[in-house]
């Protein structure tokens, strides 16, 4: 019956999921229009396999399943996904067309659009390959759909990558992408540009101070430039157009010279060896972390460059630490510092949160561009904190200046007045200094007593501090064996009589304990993932939980036992299956609502189900003793 019930459940998901598909409707006055939600739906082929043929034909029309995200993603990187959207032409458009995927990281794409014949004509693009492989020279992946006639057409898209990307499709008309395009190449013009006129004005005062924290910075905005053009694909488009594979690692270099830079810099502009040496060592611990980090992923395996969430350690550290010689130091020039990280903190969250697909309230350029903004006012705030430094180290050189000339003249004074004070004094002190010669020597030869006596004393001390540790460690002995004494009464009284609920939870106290029993026993004979029969696990989101290492299925602890949909408290469940084993099935619902304090209704319901798994295992429960309550818990006896 279960059987029956999952397979029309998932006949009437399919079914209503494909019904569900909007179709979207363009006329001459459309220019422009993001697919998302019911707009899009998606196939996922875990074999990669699946052929344009195939996924088209009638077998797998009601095997499309509806986006549930505002943007569609690849959840298993391993398979390939298949998309379909919908569109009617309410007119003939007469105007050349594009659909654009925006996710530069993106592999590979194949998009199938049907002619004026009815047949599809297939096209590639993606980030794997040479640049000059696209229909457009541009950043983004565009495909020119080849018939805007009045009518319903069906596109397809079938999208591989082994990162995880946002898959948004827009259409736009020719004049819009163009418009678009210039707009988009303009603002990168103007982010680089202000990008390298820092870069500029810093190395100017670097030539002319000579204060390593301008290089610093200059080095630090530079990485920055290298981030955004490496994610943008500015840099696959201008830098290295032959050479995909450079995009694997151009981003992941970049990072970590932000990162490694902006905590140096960092170090250097707030003094914070001297002001916060606590954050300097910690500062510099994440520094080598993060070149470990680096290492192992240049060397090992660079597809951990992508966990880009990394970042937000060394930019905590940096921000916290500006906040803290700020509040605490009162340094003036912090105050930029920790605006500026402000701003680039705030982007950084707003990134994460458009990434994970949260951000549809977010206007589509600032989420996007969050980080570069963020990037931008930090640049900005971090160069009035260094002009600021700059004032004031020079009006504390100026005031230093006048005091020196201010006590020069002082000392010029007092020196004439102390001469002549020193002189009288030399003689008075020449005839003290003889007569304390004398009274130290005979101090010397008392002390020389005194110091004799302590020898003899801390010798005394230290036999009688042997004696104390050694009596230390046979208390501790005789603690561990009483606390080992106490934990085999507790179980023997478990399994010996009947416990009250008090008395039972000195065994099984909360949650945590249940859980570890109930693994213990749940896994004894060894782990086996259910979906494809891995043995290799790791730990799962909640305690005792166990995640297979292949395909990433998690199975509760939970799953499997007597114990799975529980309403009441775990330890409560087991009190009572305690209690039924216990009295053979004989204990009535209105006893356990008493012990349990749960209302009798629940008791009864699963005192039934108790009663039920008793009376299956009678012969496996023969000459168990107290202990055989445990034998309850899963749902086939092992």
């Amino acid at each position: 019956m279960l059987f029956r019930f999952i397979a029309i459940s998932f006949f009437f998901c399919c079914f209503f999921s494909v019904g569900a598909q909007t179709t979207v409707v363009f006329n001459k006055a459309s220019y422009e229009h993001i697919f998302k939600s019911k707009e899009v739906v998606a196939l996922e082929d875990s074999t990669g396999k699946l052929t344009f043929d195939s996924i088209s034909s009638k077998a797998y029309e009601n095997k499309f399943v509806q986006n549930i995200d505002y943007y569609p993603k690849n959840y298993n990187r391993k398979s390939a996904y298949w998309y379909r959207i919908k569109v009617r032409f309410s007119e003939d458009l007469q105007k050349a067309s594009v659909i654009e995927f925006f996710d530069q990281v993106t592999d590979y794409i194949d998009a199938y659009f049907p002619d004026t014949n009815g047949n599809y004509i297939h096209a590639k693009s993606g980030a794997d390959l040479k640049f000059k492989e696209r229909l457009f020279q541009h950043k983004n992946f565009e495909f020119l759909i080849n018939n805007t006639q009045k009518g319903e057409y069906y596109y397809y898209f079938r999208v591989k990558s082994k990162d995880k990307v946002n898959v948004i499709i827009v259409f736009r008309t020719i004049e819009r992408f163009i418009q678009y395009g210039l707009t988009e190449y303009l603002t990168y013009g103007l982010f680089y540009g202000m990008i390298f006129i820092f870069s500029f004005h810093n190395l100017l005062m670097y030539l002319a101070v000579r204060r390593r924290q301008y290089l610093y910075y200059i080095l630090y905005i530079l990485s920055v430039a290298l981030y955004e053009v490496s994610i943008d694909g500015i840099a696959y488009q201008y830098l290295w157009p032959q050479h995909p594979v450079w995009n694997e690692y151009a981003y992941g270099i970049a990072l970590f010279c932000i990162s490694s830079f902006a905590m140096i810099f960092t170090k250097e502009l707030l003094h914070v060896k001297q002001k916060a040496p606590f954050f300097f060592k910690l500062l510099n611990i994440t520094l080598l972390l993060r070149l470990g980090f680096f290492l192992v992923c240049l060397l090992y395996n660079p597809d951990w460059f992508k966990f880009k969430f990394i970042e937000f350690i060394p930019l905590s550290i940096g921000f916290i630490t500006g906040i803290y010689i700020l509040w605490k130091k009162k340094y003036r020039p912090a105050r930029f510092f920790v605006v500026g990280y402000s701003f680039l903190f705030l982007g950084f969250i707003i990134k994460i949160i458009h990434i994970l697909g949260y951000a549809r309230h977010i206007p589509g350029a600032l989420g996007y561009y969050s980080l570069s903004f963020g990037f931008l006012l930090e640049m900005i705030f971090l160069s009035f904190a260094i002009g600021d430094q700059v004032r004031i180290l020079k009006k504390k050189k100026e005031n230093a200046q006048k005091q020196i000339i201010k006590q020069m003249q002082l000392n010029a004074e007092m020196k004439d007045h102390l001469n002549r004070q020193l002189e009288a004094k030399v003689e008075q002190r020449t005839k003290e200094v003889k007569q304390q010669a004398v009274a130290l020597m005979e101090q010397n030869e008392t002390i020389e007593k005194q110091n004799d006596e302590l020898l003899s004393k801390n010798e005394l001390l230290q036999r009688q501090a042997e004696e104390i540790s050694r009596m230390n460690l046979l208390l501790e002995k005789d603690n561990i064996s009483l606390k080992t004494n106490i934990e085999k009464v507790t179980n023997a009284r478990v399994n010996a009589t009947e416990l009250d609920f008090e008395e039972f939870s000195q065994k099984y106290p909360d949650k945590e304990s249940c859980y570890k029993f109930l693994a213990e026993i749940k896994w004894a004979q060894g782990y086996a993932c259910l979906k494809c029969g891995h043995t290799n696990y790791c730990s799962g989101k909640v305690p005792h939980n166990r995640r297979c290492t292949k395909c990433t299925y998690e199975e509760s602890v939970l799953h499997a036992t007597i114990f799975e949909n529980n309403r009441i408290p775990i330890n409560k469940a087991f009190y009572l299956v305690y209690l039924m084993y216990s009295s053979k099935g004989a204990i009535s619902s209105h006893k356990l609502s008493e012990k349990l304090g749960i209302r009798q209704s629940t008791c009864w319901a699963y005192a039934v189900k108790v009663k039920k798994v008793m009376d299956e295992r009678k012969k496996n429960l023969k000459g168990s003793g107290k202990s055989g309550w445990s034998k309850l818990v899963l749902e086939k006896n092992s």
